[in-house]
């Protein structure tokens, strides 16, 4: 891939100086799931550097937007049990928020996958509803009733009526965007006057991120930036949201995804086992180092 310098996506201050670890990553060991969601952790990433201003953890240099954009049409998808599961938890704190809204016609999930979420949204009463997603697979893998409903592609604002949203929805997807705050600035644009924005994210200041260090999922290969609390939070408000509300999430997914994440040794044979004893599609809940954040148009 071509890659290309660039400054802190939220403030465009040059933190290049500012080195937080050294590339690590080897491209001949990327295969079909590297730009993947819910994949096993290569333990591999880009140079990250620290703005100290956003509390943003940023990649420089990071690979050309077209090539980008190849990589993610490609990648491949298995996680459906994993998406549903997590359609399920953010359709929860969503409704928190829906309380607010002007009305539920309009609704747009950037990053959508394979589309539970637009299916949650529907069940919960909200009309017009859209996703916008960049691979092949996780769309093949749609329900039928759901598929039509997702826009194949990288997200361009030009594709939709601004002011036409009551909800714009990116569940970690900010983290692989090359200029989240565009995205931002767009979402805006594209709600109605009292809707809403909302994001879930990893939190570089989790528990778990200083528990597992470098170790940690989220220094990823795929991740442009990593946020923290009041890092997203700027994110939105340089976007002109308000009353921005920030919280912590707890995720449930199945045991055996859980264990994909953690840097084990024989990974793939435990989780085969536990697949095939049943215990493995336990549902467990843990605080696994999830934002969830929401503003508001006013």
């Amino acid at each position: 891939m071509q890659m290309r310098e660039r400054h802190c996506p939220v403030c465009g201050a040059d933190c290049t100086a500012n080195l937080f670890a050294e590339a690590n990553y080897d491209a001949a060991k990327l295969d079909a799931f590297a730009y993947a969601s819910r994949k096993t952790p290569e333990q591999m990433h880009l140079r990250l550097v620290r703005c100290d201003a956003c509390d943003l953890l940023y990649a420089t240099p990071v690979p050309e937007a077209g090539a980008l954009a190849d990589a993610y049409e490609s990648a491949a998808f298995d996680s459906g049990e994993e998406a549903a599961h997590a359609a399920d938890t953010y359709i929860a704190h969503v409704l928190r928020a829906a309380r607010r809204l002007p009305d539920r016609a309009g609704a747009l999930d950037i990053g959508t996958g394979d589309g539970a979420f637009l299916e949650r949204l529907l069940e919960n009463g909200f009309t017009g509803v859209a996703g916008v997603e960049p691979s092949d697979a996780p769309i093949q893998a749609a329900k039928e009733n759901i598929r039509p409903l997702i826009h194949k592609g990288i997200f361009y604002e030009s594709a939709f009526q601004p002011g036409s949203f009551s909800l714009v929805t990116c569940f970690q997807t900010v983290e692989h965007l090359t200029d989240p705050a565009a995205v931002c600035d767009a979402a805006f644009r594209l709600l109605k006057p009292g809707g809403a924005f909302a994001i879930a994210s990893h939190n570089h200041r989790a528990f778990s991120a200083k528990l597992l260090g470098m170790k940690s999922p989220i220094f990823d290969i795929e991740h442009l930036q990593l946020f923290s609390p009041r890092g997203v939070a700027r994110l939105l408000e340089g976007a002109g949201f308000k009353e921005i509300d920030v919280r912590a999430v707890v995720n449930t997914y199945p045991a055996h995804y859980w264990i994909k994440l953690l840097p084990l040794p024989a990974k793939a044979q435990l989780i085969a086992l536990l697949k095939a004893t049943g215990i493995g599609h336990i549902p467990i809940p843990l605080p696994a180092g999830n934002l969830f954040a929401v503003g508001f148009k006013k």
